[in-house]
């Protein structure tokens, strides 16, 4: 009886070994903000998204040898759905900065952008960024939710007004329209809205000097538990980089450096 059983067991252990099927493919939920963030991440007429850091994405996942999806969401929620587990990864140029990392994980940088104040060509105002009295009277168009308002109310509260905004092509209509003087954004985003026709008119007042409030550049953020897959991901992000790729990604969307 006892030999029978260890047979009938080995009968069904070498039967499970046929008819178990392979693991599914290992599927990576990358958050990204619904809001077009040109040319980081925009949707094609036909809903798909696209960008550099969307190919960044793609080279990166390839490296893993993983299946990865985008999941949507709004900007001002997407720390709080990461840690909800509705994705894995914040991949939506979020800035690296030491309030983010009291909550999240960062891998390291994929690139960095510095910040910019944008104004009408016609403008002669001498905005100085060490002087806030400068700023007195002026209205600013900042994002919500970012490092550029952080900044804005940390050194010019008093002195500008602040209008927030969902998106910077809010803030570029605005900008247009004259409801605000001056917008701040990324100097890299910001740069392909100034060779338009709508930006024509407009032109970078100041680039602003890097602040601890700007962080260490942008990366792409986990959980704080999720040790493994941050490590994974800066191994394939290195190995993007060292590869060439990420050279030839950002060639087709920029003629200077954005990583340094």
């Amino acid at each position: 009886m006892k030999t029978f059983m260890l047979g009938a067991a080995a009968f069904l252990s070498l039967g499970l070994a046929f008819t178990t099927p392979a693991l599914a493919e290992e599927t990576i939920r990358f958050g990204i903000a619904a809001e077009p963030y040109a040319p980081f991440s925009v949707k094609d007429a036909a809903g798909n998204w696209t960008g550099w850091e969307v190919e960044l994405r793609d080279a990166v996942c390839a490296e893993m040898q993983a299946k990865c999806e985008w999941v949507e969401v709004a900007w001002d929620g997407i720390i709080p759905a990461l840690q909800e587990k509705k994705f894995d990864v914040i991949w939506s140029s979020m800035s690296i900065t030491d309030e983010r990392m009291k909550v999240i994980s960062f891998t390291d940088k994929y690139y960095f952008s510095p910040a910019v104040w944008v104004g009408a060509k016609a403008d002669t105002r001498a905005l100085d960024p060490a002087n806030p009295a400068s700023l007195d009277g002026a209205v600013f168009g900042v994002q919500g939710s970012t490092t550029h308002q952080k900044y804005m109310e940390t050194y010019f509260s008093g002195h500008a007004e602040l209008k927030l905004y969902d998106t910077l092509d809010s803030e570029e209509a605005d900008l247009k329209a004259g409801r605000i003087d001056y917008l701040m954004a990324s100097g890299i985003q910001i740069s392909d809205w100034l060779k338009t026709s709508d930006g024509a008119d407009y032109e970078i007042k100041r680039k602003l000097p890097n602040d601890q409030i700007f962080g260490y550049g942008d990366g792409a953020g986990v959980r704080k538990e999720d040790n493994e897959l941050r490590e994974r991901l800066n191994v394939a992000i290195k190995a993007v980089r060292d590869s060439g790729k990420y050279g030839e990604i950002t060639k087709k969307y920029f003629d200077f450096d954005i990583y340094e």
